[in-house]
């Protein structure tokens, strides 16, 4: 597999796109608002500057993207509303690697600030946009200028392949029951080193008592093989043996493949953040989505079958990329795969409502 940077999402529009296929990315930031408003309004007992600065880090594109800034631009003014100050202007600095679709971004930006200036409010407050490319393990903003981090559905992208895993995971994509000892650490201690990383160098971009919320993609318990973390991963390396039977891949090619990505437990985050120590936790919560977004009542076999095809067309949008990088016949034979996911995930969920696992964390700058 290549760099970091083929770690963005299918672009465009189309059947297969991020655009149209997260959901659940949706429903984790619509999960995670209240516990935005409630740390922006403790950040509010002082008076906003004449300019609040944020940043989005890895922002994607499309609809949710513009989403996370519609929810804290609302937030700021109602926060100035009921406490009779005047909302500030607001610039907005949406991150991501440069490979993301920023073009898409971009065109709905007009509409965007036109439906705000024509909205509820304090009509003089302006929101200004700007993309910021790069990764967020690298330094990005100058120092001391942003009031406000904000982080969703991303943290748990590694900024690599853990070190000399090489073929050594043979027949995994991931964390596995079946992976040999040695594969949780590799994967621990990369995620240790970023993270740590993430937090350094936020502290030298974010202002004095600035503040970051920060959801992604986590684990219920220590285990790192549990279900709600690494099934998705088992099911898809599952998938990818049934295409090398058929010929349109080869096994050393899926033994090669080590998805750079990490879901910690609650208590792995707190000692990191602990450790690093250029922020204090305020508050964490987790949540918990099923992985088709449906409830938890009863269902038939066809609607298992749906689960399996809207679950497959989600991690397709977010895999494709990375996928087609990594093996010698490209995106070939991606219809094939995801149809073939699809059933193995319906099959999955039709024995075991399985439910992704979340975690939202506020933290303030430590003043030193």
């Amino acid at each position: 597999m290549g760099g970091v940077n083929v770690l963005c999402m299918n672009a465009g529009d189309d059947e297969s796109s991020y655009a149209n296929n997260s959901n659940i990315q949706k429903k984790v930031i619509q999960n995670s608002r209240i516990f935005l408003e409630e740390t922006m309004k403790k950040s509010g007992t002082i008076r906003f500057p004449e300019c609040f600065k944020m940043v989005d880090m890895g922002c994607s594109s499309g609809t949710n993207t513009l989403l996370v800034v519609t929810n804290i631009v609302n937030i700021v003014h109602k926060i100035c509303h009921e406490r009779k100050l005047k909302a500030p202007e607001i610039q907005v600095y949406l991150n991501d690697l440069p490979d993301n679709d920023f073009n898409t971004i971009f065109k709905m930006v007009p509409q965007f600030c036109s439906k705000l200036e024509n909205g509820e409010g304090d009509k003089s407050s302006k929101c200004f946009i700007s993309g910021v490319p790069g990764s967020f393990y690298t330094r990005l903003l100058p120092s001391k200028s942003i009031h406000f981090v904000h982080s969703s559905y991303s943290l748990h992208w590694l900024s690599q392949v853990p070190e000399k895993l090489g073929n050594y995971n043979k027949g995994n994509i991931y964390i596995s029951k079946a992976s040999p000892p040695g594969v949780y650490e590799a994967y621990f201690d990369q995620y240790k080193a970023d993270f740590s990383k993430f937090l350094q160098l936020r502290s030298e971009e974010v202002s004095p008592n600035g503040q970051m919320v920060l959801t992604f993609a986590g684990r219920s318990n220590a285990d790192p093989t549990s279900n709600d973390c690494c099934c998705k991963w088992e099911l898809l390396a599952k998938s990818l043996q049934d295409m090398s039977a058929k010929g349109f891949i080869h096994d050393d090619e899926i033994d090669s493949l080590n998805l750079p990505l990490y879901t910690p437990c609650v208590n792995e985050v707190k000692d990191i953040v602990h450790y690093e120590g250029s922020f204090t936790i305020d508050h964490l919560e987790t949540h918990e989505v099923n992985w088709d977004l449906s409830n938890d009542e009863v269902e038939s076999a066809s609607d298992k079958n749906n689960s399996g095809k809207i679950v497959a067309k989600a991690v397709r949008a977010v895999v494709e990329p990375m996928l087609a990088n990594h093996f010698r016949t490209g995106n070939s034979f991606m219809d094939k795969l995801f149809e073939r996911y699809a059933l193995h995930v319906a099959d999955h969920l039709s024995r075991l409502k399985t439910k992704g696992f979340y975690i939202s964390i506020s933290l303030t700058t430590k003043i030193v």
